[in-house]
């Protein structure tokens, strides 16, 4: 009886603090849940980026007509400005030109909410791909000591060149496409990225733990996913918000530029650089654009902000 006494206690033990921490991490999470829900920079930004998303995903739907559709006899019109036009069955339908049309007729309402789409899809795409890709860069460059100077020199190399000449001549050689100006975008954005993940693993790699880890014979893999990588994911999702905010702008800079996405595309760089030569007759061609855009690179940035107060534990108790 008694070797089965002595058996069964460390068992119902290990089961104990099992439950405990499980326990303890849901409770986390429901504190951490309530947090985000308490924080107003949270809630302004998560609504004004789901209204965003919601906008994107219901384009067709939202768009009274074809953005690439040409109208020369309404061309230049005003916000509000009625109309009797041909629909596709060559029937006459009266039709609202809410925000008004450029200078080939085209209705800026259906562009501008066309233009969500493709502005949401290279933000997003820019910020998983520079967050995945720096982070396995900068996970190696913090912890594997060899390869830290090698891999920095080239990091720094890439931030001595500015980002929008960078994006411009990546562009340039390969073609304006959406795929290769997210690339563009992309390459600036990664050394930030890594030198972020590389500070904080050069101060984790000294905690007790990891050297507890690393003398037990841990693989370096094991090793970097269990006690390395969980701590660099609160920064990485604040600093992914930024790179979202920073590739829409750029993206709109090099549509303004002409170095973007082709005119046929609508963005909302390329709505506001082909209507800024009316730009004094006819503000609401880069009005409604450029309020768009403004709107969603701020609502990325306080939703960051609201992100990293939460998220930091330095933060957090003050909330």
């Amino acid at each position: 009886m008694s070797r089965a006494d002595n058996t069964d206690t460390p068992l119902g033990a290990e089961v104990e603090v099992d439950a405990a921490s499980q326990a303890a991490a849901s409770i986390k999470r429901l504190n951490l849940a309530q947090r985000l829900l308490r924080h107003r920079s949270v809630i302004f930004g998560g609504i004004i980026m789901i209204a965003m998303l919601l906008i994107s995903i219901a384009a067709p739907y939202l768009g009274t007509i074809d953005p690439a559709y040409i109208d020369p006899t309404n061309r230049n019109k005003k916000p509000g400005y009625d109309a009797m036009v041909l629909d596709q069955n060559d029937k006459e339908v009266h039709r609202t030109y809410w925000m008004g049309t450029d200078a080939l007729g085209r209705d800026i309402y259906s562009r501008v909410i066309y233009g969500t789409r493709i502005s949401l899809v290279i933000g997003l795409a820019v910020a998983s791909l520079s967050i995945v890709v720096g982070l396995a860069i900068g996970l190696l460059a913090g912890y594997v000591r060899w390869l830290d100077s090698v891999i920095m020199r080239v990091m720094d190399g890439l931030m001595a060149i500015p980002g929008i000449l960078l994006a411009i001549g990546l562009v340039s050689l390969s073609g304006a496409t959406i795929v290769t100006v997210i690339v563009a975008i992309m390459v600036p954005e990664i050394p930030r990225v890594v030198r972020l993940v590389r500070s904080i693993v050069l101060s984790i790699r000294e905690e007790p733990y990891v050297e507890a880890a690393v003398s037990i014979g841990t693989p370096l893999l094991k090793l970097l996913a269990r006690h390395v990588l969980p701590n660099t994911m609160a920064p990485l999702i604040v600093q992914g918000t930024y790179v979202c905010a920073s590739a829409i702008l750029v993206e709109a800079i090099l549509s303004f530029l002409g170095a973007g996405i082709s005119p046929e595309t609508p963005t909302w760089g390329n709505i506001m650089a082909e209507g800024r030569v009316f730009f004094r007759v006819f503000p609401h061609n880069i009005l409604f654009p450029g309020i768009f855009l403004a709107l969603t690179v701020l609502a990325v940035n306080i939703l960051g902000d609201g992100l990293r107060d939460t998220l930091d534990p330095r933060l957090a108790k003050r909330l």
